[in-house]
């Protein structure tokens, strides 16, 4: 699919026909996620594929917002290999793994496969329920499906502000 396409197409998919995503799709997404860039290339991503039935259900004790997916990618990254930038407020922890995690969306979208961008969790208690390592935070949760019949983007989903409403030439 062309890019324009993609990125104009893709929309969050809010229920699944509960279909997995197929293999060569899935290694496809989770391709794009490992050739996402990382500062100083640390790579400090880690992706979890929950498919089973017993993990899919604990991740529904921890959201309300997931939607029959029988994929979902636990994007997750480590926060003890981060570059801290000057100053020290900051690191590329969470900015990192959202990179991974939107090329992983895009990548989905080009393959024919829905998603759903979930952040809407506590991230210590989705790290517990699913026994992650200590040093592993989790940023978000990425259903991967097959939308159910009659399923569309929202009404709004094509309304855009204007450039000159979000970018400002200095």
């Amino acid at each position: 699919m062309e890019f324009r396409e993609v990125i104009k197409n893709r929309y969050s998919c809010k229920k699944f026909d509960g279909r997995k995503v197929d293999a060569a799709q899935l290694d496809a997404i989770l391709q794009a996620s490992r050739l996402a860039p990382t500062a100083k290339n640390f790579q400090e991503q880690h992706i979890y594929v929950v498919q089973s039935e017993e993990t899919l259900k604990k991740l529904d004790q921890v959201t309300p917002c997931r939607y029959g997916a029988a994929t979902c990618l636990v994007v997750a990254f480590d926060t003890s290999n981060v570059f801290t930038y000057p100053g020290g407020k900051r690191d590329s922890g969470v900015e990192d793994a959202t990179i991974a995690a939107t090329h992983m969306l895009l990548a989905a979208a080009n393959e024919g496969v829905d998603s759903c961008w979930i952040n809407f969790f506590d991230p210590e208690e989705m790290a517990k329920v699913l026994g992650l390592p200590e040093n592993e935070e989790v940023l978000m949760l990425l259903d991967l499906g097959y939308a159910a019949e009659g399923t569309l983007p929202t009404a709004t989903h094509n309304q855009r502000k204007d450039l000159t409403e979000t970018v400002t030439w200095l």
